[in-house]
C-alpha cells in the first residue's frame, strides 16, 4: 500500500506526463523552417541518444541482450518502430499544418478503435455499453466526414496507428524507456541517412538556421523521453484507474490549444461529431469503473478467500478501471 506522500508524487508525475503530451503542439511549430520529415528524423536520432545516455547512467542494459536472442520479439519491435514512425510523422505534420483539433480527435477516438480491434483481431467479447460506445463512435466519424467534406484521415491514421502500436507493445512486454530505446535504435540508421541526404542537398535546416534552431531540434529527444520518465514514476505510485482517467488530459489540452491558441475553425457539424465522441468515452469510462467496483465488492465478501483466482480478479478489476486501453508504456504519445 503506497503512502499518501508516494501517491501525491505519483499524481504530480502523472499530471506532468500527460500535461507535456497535451502541450506538445506548442513545441513543433518552433522547429520551423524544418519540414515534418526532418523534424521526425531528428526526433528518432536524438531520442535514441537521450535514452541511451539515461540507460547508461542507471546501468539497465540486460534487457538488450535478451531481446537480441528473441527473433520474434525483435520482429515485433520492428513493427512497433514502423507504426510509431507513421504516428509521429502524421502528428508533427498535422500540428505544423494547422490541424491540431483533428489530431486531438485521433487520441480521443483511439480507445474506441482499440476496442474494435480487440473484437476483430482478438475475438474479444464486449458488454452492451461497450457496443453502444463503439456504435456512437462510428456515428461520430460519419458526422465528422460530413463536416470535413472527407473522412477525418488525420484522426483515423493517428488512432489506428496508435491502437496497432499498443497491440504490438502488449505482446512485446518491454518497459517504456527500454521499448523506446529499442524502437529508436531500429529507426536510427534510416533517420540519420535521411538527414545526411538532406545535408548533401543543402536542405538541412539543422546546419543552416543557427545554434538556437539546432538546439531545439536536438531537444526533440528530451521532449520525447521526459514525459515517459514522468509516466514511469507515476505508474508505480498510483492505481491504473487514476492513470486511465488522466490519459484524457492530453487530447483535451490539444483540443483546447487548437481552438483557443491556434484559432482553428469549429463549425457546428464538427462540434456535433466531437460531442458524440465524448459521449462514447463517457460511457466507456462509466462502464469500466462500474465493472471494477462490482468485482471489488465480490472480492471483499466474507465468503471469498484470497485464492489465486481472487488475486487475478483483483488485478482484473484495477485493469478494467483504467479504461478501454491500459496506459502502460505509452511510448507512442505525440
Amino acid at each position: 500500500m503506497k503512502s499518501r506522500g508516494e501517491r501525491h508524487i505519483g499524481l504530480l508525475n502523472g499530471f506532468a506526463a500527460y500535461g507535456m503530451w497535451g502541450l506538445v503542439p506548442l513545441f513543433w511549430p518552433l522547429l520551423k523552417p524544418a519540414g515534418a520529415a526532418e523534424i521526425l528524423a531528428h526526433r528518432m536520432v536524438w531520442s535514441l541518444v537521450f535514452v541511451a545516455v539515461a540507460l547508461l547512467v542507471v546501468r539497465r542494459w540486460a534487457w538488450a541482450g535478451e531481446l537480441l536472442r528473441q527473433p520474434r520479439k525483435l520482429a515485433l519491435i520492428t513493427v512497433a518502430a514502423a507504426v510509431i514512425t507513421v504516428n509521429w510523422g502524421v502528428y508533427i505534420w498535422a500540428v505544423n499544418s494547422g490541424h491540431v483539433v483533428e489530431a486531438s480527435l485521433g487520441y480521443f477516438i483511439n480507445p474506441l478503435v482499440t476496442i474494435a480491434m480487440g473484437v476483430l483481431l482478438l475475438k474479444e467479447r464486449l458488454r452492451r455499453v461497450q457496443w453502444a460506445a463503439v456504435g456512437i463512435g462510428a456515428a461520430a466519424v460519419l458526422v465528422l466526414t460530413v463536416g470535413y467534406g472527407q473522412p477525418p484521415w488525420i484522426s483515423l491514421t493517428l488512432a489506428f496507428s496508435f491502437a496497432t502500436y499498443g497491440l504490438v507493445k502488449k505482446k512485446v512486454n518491454l518497459g517504456g524507456v527500454e521499448s523506446l530505446a529499442a524502437e529508436t535504435a531500429i529507426q536510427f540508421l534510416p533517420a540519420l541517412g535521411y538527414l545526411l541526404w538532406l545535408g548533401s542537398r543543402d536542405d538541412l535546416s539543422f546546419a543552416s538556421e543557427g545554434p538556437g534552431h539546432a538546439a531545439l531540434l536536438a531537444s526533440t529527444g528530451v521532449v520525447t523521453a521526459l514525459p515517459l520518465v514522468c509516466f514511469g514514476a507515476a505508474a508505480i505510485r498510483v492505481p491504473l484507474s487514476t492513470l486511465g482517467l488522466l490519459q484524457y488530459l492530453a487530447p483535451v489540452f490539444q483540443f483546447l490549444l487548437g481552438i483557443f491558441y491556434f484559432h482553428e475553425a469549429m463549425p457546428p457539424e464538427r462540434w456535433a461529431g466531437f460531442a458524440l465522441v465524448w459521449l462514447a468515452l463517457t460511457l466507456l469510462t462509466w462502464d469500466a469503473l462500474r465493472t471494477a467496483r462490482t468485482l471489488k465488492r465480490e472480492i471483499r465478501t466474507p465468503s471469498t478467500t484470497m485464492t489465486t483466482g481472487t488475486v487475478s480478479a483483483a488485478r482484473k478489476a484495477e485493469s478494467l478501471a483504467s479504461g478501454p486501453e491500459s496506459p502502460a508504456s505509452p511510448g507512442a504519445r505525440p
